[in-house]
This record gives C-alpha cells, structure tokens and sequence, in this order.
C-alpha cells in the first residue's frame, strides 16, 4: 500500500472509532458521582461475599463533599485491611476512575479512624498499612475521597475529539502527498521526474529508460510550466504570455499545436495526461 493509501486508512480507522465513542458518550453519559457509587457498591458487594454473606445489604452510597463518598453496610462485619485494599483498587480501576484516593474505615460508634490507607497513581508513593490484623466485627463506615483530578480517568472525551482532529489531518496529508509528489524534481543530473519520463529543461529533451526524446524550446517551456503547476489548469493566455511574449508572432493554434505535440511524446506513460479544460486552458493530470 502506498504512503498516501496508508495515511487515509489509518485517519479512517481513528475517525469512525471517535464518533462511534463520542455518539456513545452522548447518548449514555455517565457522571463521575455515578461512576463512584457503581464502583463503591460493587466493592461493598464483594466485602460482604469475602465474608460468605449473600443476604445482608449494602446501604446507599452516600456523596458527603465533592469527590468524598460513604459506603456502609446494614450489619455488622469484618474487615481485613489486606482484601479491603485489593476489593477496592479492582472496582476502581474497572469503572475507570482516578486511581489517587484516601480510604478511611471509622467506627460507626465514635467516628474513630480503624484503618487508612492513601493510593497513589505511583507504587512508591502509596501508603498502605500492613494489613496482617483484621478489624473485629464491628459497624464500619468506609469513605473515600479522591485526591487526583475526577477528569483524568473518567472523561475521555478530550481523547476522542483530539483522536478525530488526527483522523482528519492523516486523511489531508494522504491527499497532499499524492498530489504534491506526482512531479517530482531531482538535483542530481539536473532533471525533473515525470512519471516514468526524466526531463532535461536545460538540454531540452525526455528520457525514458534509454529513449531521448528531442523537445524544441517552444515545448520545453511549455512543459516546463506544466511541471512547475502539477494538476493544476493553467490558462491559455497565462500560456501563450509567458512563451510568446518577446518572443516573435503568435499565431491563434501555435499553442494547440505545440500541446498536441507533447501528448504525442508523452503517451507512452498511462500516468500522465495533458487535458484540455475546454474555454480556460490546460492542465498537466500526473496520478
């Protein structure tokens, strides 16, 4: 596949995966105080199941301040610090939320902290208790206040909107290298690449493989001017100005004549045409 084909494919791809995402957003949105409450009950769920308790219920999850949350139960248990960890990390990461918070296990007698712990996005800077004690069974209420940015993790929206603009852009730099590098010049030996053709301006001649084409003065700075404007029309008086000026008497078909000319020498590649635009002029089509 060639670079232009693989530019436009791959902006495609990014393109339709944002809208299919970003139409998804749209029609189901999910707050982060949502996101949190799914998040905290599951992790109270599997608590409770850690404990072969499937008949008591995990009370509303209660939104005590921004970004500070409750979660308690209707009886009595046990928690074991370790598994508490490890409960509460999985339900967090698997609703996509900021993976920096403070949890705090209070005594629903006194408010006395039990049992804390603060995750970090980084291992090292956790600081997380040993958890080889379990606390004795006892009511608990459980908060967790996030400490990291809420938008970090849970709104991907920039993501998407940022993957769509580089979908586009990937598609117009696949157009742009297909139609800038058509024609292409080459330093060395002086020459110009036309298709399969190299053109000598100096010398005044094609070359195709070990062919020479002669080209007289007239059609070399007509095709020159072709050249320097690839797939682009070029007006019949634009033409006509620039190599006839100065440069003798025009007769009215000199120009067709000369075009039809080129078309002749350049027919033996299929890549390149020289069309006429009826009623403006010209154009060099290099695919």
């Amino acid at each position: 596949m060639s670079k232009k084909g693989i530019y436009i494919s791959i902006g495609l791809i990014a393109i339709v995966l944002s809208v299919y995402n970003l139409s998804s957003l749209e029609t189901n949105p999910v707050t982060f105080s949502e996101k949190v409450k799914l998040a905290l009950r599951d992790a109270g769920n599997q608590l409770l199941l850690n404990h072969q308790d499937s008949t008591s219920v995990v009370l509303p999850i209660k939104e005590l301040q921004p970004l500070k949350y409750e979660l308690s139960f209707e009886k009595s248990l046990i928690i074991e610090p370790d598994s508490l960890v490890d409960i509460l990390d999985r339900s967090i990461k698997k609703a996509q939320l900021p993976d920096e918070y403070l949890t705090e296990v209070l005594q629903c007698v006194d408010q006395e902290v039990a049992y804390s712990f603060d995750m970090k996005k980084s291992v090292d800077t956790d600081i997380i208790p040993c958890g080889t004690r379990d606390l004795p069974k006892n009511c608990y209420t459980i908060t967790v206040r996030f400490t990291g940015n809420p938008e970090e993790l849970s709104n991907n929206t920039i993501w998407w909107y940022f993957l769509l603009i580089l979908g586009f852009v990937l598609i117009a730099l696949g157009f742009i290298k297909g139609r800038s590098k058509t024609v292409e010049t080459v330093e060395n030996n002086n020459h110009i690449t036309i298709g399969s053709f190299y053109f000598y301006p100096e010398q005044n001649k094609l070359v195709k493989q070990a062919t020479e084409i002669s080209l007289s003065k007239k059609e070399c700075e007509i095709l020159a001017m072709f050249v320097e404007r690839p797939n682009e029309i070029i007006k019949r008086d634009e033409l006509t100005k620039a190599v006839w000026e100065d440069n003798g008497v025009f007769v009215g078909r000199s120009l067709d004549t000369y075009i039809s000319k080129l078309r002749k020498k350049l027919k033996d590649d299929k890549s390149i045409k020289l069309t006429n635009v009826h009623g403006v002029g010209y154009k060099l089509e290099v695919n």
